[in-house]
């Protein structure tokens, strides 16, 4: 995972007022939940108490309760109350859970995942205007599936695997009848002409700070008429804009942990049936319904593909780049120049010292939530950490 960055970890809507909720982002195990006057609050979930997770509790008053032995946690992270030991009873400071930094902003919950900053000293959430300006309806979903997220962006940075990758499913027959058929020979041709449309030519990467925009034209050799026009807008860490003649959408592929990844899909109205379909709720069940053939039929077969790509972890140098693969190499560089500044020493650390010495010879520590207290959240449990990556 790259420290020092906003992550969307889940929609703002799965966060209600009723009861915690539970994800698990950033090989952390976290709780959500809302305080009397309605503000997210975000917390490692583990009871410190003997570990129960508190997204399995309950809310009581302005607190989430312990599902165990009803211990519970204000938005500060402090223990309010062990009904144990009595209400007059002193609590022990150390009963406390760390509490982490998020906002709300497009739809979504974002996680400061990195350094502890104050509240002023954290930058704007990064979002491409492509996404954060689109004025079209559309339709969110998100489900999890067990790849690293290196390779599942990867996945998206490119679309010349389609030919291969979705051609034999019952599904895609909706494809090329209907988004690469001719009206000539009623859509009949659809096959023919998917299958035949193999070259990137025209492809173009522009770099803007940590947002990267790369056009092309996936088409066929023989009859260059046979295009579609693609423009791929990433923005780091983890959000990839995609936009065709056919479609529009946004994907966010958020760590888990080091084996599975969380993708958020936003998939955006079609501006053909818009004069027809006037209200904005018709007008999303198209997306809707399209979220849903990507989440059970089309991502299926890309995820069939990266469950068995070796290494599981994209990086630099553990692939063969061919030149329209411009756009996958710089992620990885750019991937990897801000991991290494979120990991620098800090300044004035001589490198030789005897903590360098050690931590060069060790692998580095997972990156942590930044904890609102403004201590570093601490790893608990008997096993390791695998290293962050």
């Amino acid at each position: 995972m790259i420290p020092n960055q906003w992550y969307p970890i889940l929609e703002a809507k799965d966060v209600g007022n009723g009861k915690p909720t539970g994800v698990r982002r950033m090989g952390e195990e976290l709780v959500l939940w809302r305080d009397l006057d309605g503000n997210l609050v975000c917390q490692g979930a583990r009871c410190p108490h003997k570990g129960a997770n508190l997204a399995d509790g309950r809310m009581k008053g302005n607190t989430v309760e312990c599902p165990y032995h009803g211990f519970r946690y204000g938005p500060d992270g402090a223990c309010k109350a062990v009904p144990a030991m009595g209400s007059g009873a002193r609590i022990p400071r150390s009963l406390r859970v760390p509490t982490h930094p998020v906002r709300e902003a497009h739809g979504l919950v974002w996680l400061w995942w990195g350094e502890e900053r104050a509240e002023a000293g954290l930058p704007d959430i990064q979002i491409a205007p492509v996404v954060a300006d689109n004025p079209k309806a559309h339709s969110t979903t998100h489900w999890t599936r067990p790849v690293h997220y290196t390779r599942y962006i990867e996945s998206l940075l490119e679309f010349y695997h389609v030919t291969y990758v979705h051609r034999d499913h019952w599904f895609n027959y909706i494809d090329y009848l209907f988004l690469y058929g001719t009206a000539r020979k009623l859509g009949l041709d659809g096959k023919e002409r998917y299958l035949a449309a193999t070259k990137i030519v025209n492809h173009k990467l522009e770099t803007e700070g940590q947002t990267l925009r790369y056009s092309f034209d996936h088409q066929e050799e023989a009859d260059p008429k046979n295009s579609t026009h693609y423009v791929i807008t990433f923005t780091f860490p983890c959000q990839v804009h995609v936009q065709t003649e056919q479609f529009e959408a946004t994907s966010w592929l958020v760590p888990v942990d080091d084996g599975h990844t969380e993708h958020i899909l936003r998939w955006y109205e079609y501006p053909a049936f818009k004069p027809l379909l006037r209200a904005e709720k018709l007008r999303r069940i198209l997306p809707w319904a399209s979220l849903y053939m990507e989440k059970w039929i089309q991502d299926v077969q890309d995820v069939r593909i990266m469950e068995r790509q070796e290494p599981k972890i994209s990086e630099g140098g553990v692939s063969k780049f061919i030149p329209v693969d411009e756009l996958n190499a710089k992620y990885l560089a750019i991937r990897s120049r801000l991991i290494q500044e979120a990991t620098a020493p800090a300044a004035g650390e001589k490198p030789g010292t005897a903590a360098t010495q050690e931590s060069a010879a060790q692998p580095a520590p997972a990156a942590k939530p930044a904890s609102a207290n403004g201590r570093r959240t601490a790893r608990t449990g008997a096993a390791p950490a695998s290293p962050a990556r």
